[in-house]
């Protein structure tokens, strides 16, 4: 048994690693193929809906409104982030308020359900989807620390097409500890809130969309947390894979285990956010007008990995 997991046997871990794998890799072949692209977040997802009306495939998360609309607003990202890279709106300066505004409603949709499981589940409970909620402090930590999330999304006034073959979403500004922070604070929303599936809906998800971004193509990883988060979504709707013992690895429901992960999420957002502040007194830089890490080498290394230069 673990501090925030337990259910770790050769099995589970395989399929976990199993379950990372595959995000990566669809991940990656649908990044390099647009026709690809358009079969898996386009056309499938017509074909997922009727056959989910038909009963033919279904789980849990399908009679849920929050898991519906979250694999298709992730779906939605995706295509709009499609029709940037691959069409003429790519041109367009007013295409770039999208991304930050898809991203913007996310983490607004995970705050809101972090506030509203602090105020309903005063015991734990399993909810109509078969998951454990515990409201407590913890999510209100954890909402203050996406707000800090939401006052540090800059930078997406320099969003470009890449210079790529597979003329990927660049988005430069958005760096590793903003990547950190966001993923903390992730890993801890999917823990108060979807805590039985936290290691699969969260951990999973998160190590695979972060994996593609610092070891696969950097410089574009909301591209890549769109697909991922898309491609799993999709899964989450059709196969009930918490009922599947390969993938029972599961929360330990501990309320310290809780409010550990959202305070660590709540001191590195914080932390962020100071900084951020910082460069904008230190620069004088508008960060609704221009880029902020312009002068870091990491902000550099994103441009050159997608044949950009800075402007």
């Amino acid at each position: 048994m673990g501090f925030f997991f337990e259910g770790y046997t050769v099995a589970t871990v395989l399929g976990f690693l199993a379950l990372t794998a595959a995000l990566v890799v669809l991940n990656e072949l649908t990044r390099r193929s647009k026709i690809f692209s358009i079969l898996i977040y386009c056309v499938l997802p017509v074909v997922l809906v009727v056959l989910i009306a038909m009963d033919v495939v279904g789980s849990p998360s399908s009679k849920t409104w929050f898991g519906v609309i979250k694999t298709y607003s992730a779906l939605a990202g995706v295509i709009g982030f499609m029709l940037i890279r691959y069409t003429k709106l790519g041109n367009k300066k007013f295409a770039w308020y999208f991304p930050v505004a898809i991203l913007g409603i996310n983490i607004l949709e995970a705050i809101y359900r972090d506030y509203e499981v602090f105020a309903t589940f005063k015991t734990m409970t399993v909810d109509a989807a078969g998951i454990v909620q515990l409201g407590g402090p913890w999510n209100l930590m954890n909402a203050l620390a996406g707000v800090f999330l939401l006052l540090t999304m800059t930078g997406w006034v320099g969003i470009k097409v890449a210079n790529t073959k597979s003329r990927d979403m660049v988005w430069a500004d958005q760096l590793w500890f903003w990547i950190i922070a966001y993923d903390l604070w992730n890993m801890a929303y999917c823990y108060n809130c979807i805590s039985t599936r936290a290691m699969y809906a969260g951990f999973a998800l998160l190590v695979s969309c972060t994996v593609a971004e610092f070891f696969i193509k950097r410089g574009i990883w909301l591209q890549h947390r769109a697909q991922t988060l898309a491609l799993f979504g999709m899964f989450s709707l059709a196969v009930d894979y918490q009922a599947m013992p390969v993938f029972s690895i599961t929360a330990t429901y501990n309320p310290t285990a809780w409010t550990v992960l959202s305070a660590l999420a709540l001191i590195v957002n914080a932390a962020v956010f100071v900084y951020e502040v910082c460069v904008i007194v230190k620069t004088k830089r508008n960060p609704l007008k221009k880029e902020m890490f312009t002068h870091l080498p990491a902000y550099r290394k994103n441009l050159e990995a997608n044949g950009l230069r800075a402007e």
